[in-house]
């Protein structure tokens, strides 16, 4: 097994169902919990508690100097930094990812 994985739930399809409640529920700034369930060399797919039917992204464009993506399972914080309407994906930008330097 590879450690990428993409992540199987929510499907494509709850998350386009769901994606106006998303937004609302969701708006720039808001702080969130959830669990790592995808990993690509580009970011992590992460399962928003509290909005289960949402779908996450972390990408490496947000990562500090030095940080390291979560692991598979990992669960993780942060901010929702913006709304991709195209792919129906949350925008997050972890908080171990904030430089604090």
């Amino acid at each position: 097994m590879t450690e990428y994985a993409w992540p199987k739930d929510p499907s494509p399809e709850q998350v386009r169902r769901e994606w106006s409640a998303t937004v609302a529920a969701l708006p720039v700034g808001t702080r969130i919990t959830g669990q790592v369930i995808g990993r690509q060399p580009f970011g992590v797919f992460i399962r928003i508690d509290d909005a289960l039917n949402a779908l996450g992204l972390a990408d490496i464009g947000s990562m500090s100097s030095g940080a390291s993506l979560p692991a598979l399972g990992a669960q993780v914080s942060g901010e929702v930094v913006w709304h991709t309407d195209h792919n129906h994906q949350v925008r997050i930008r972890l908080s171990e990812w904030i430089d604090h330097n």
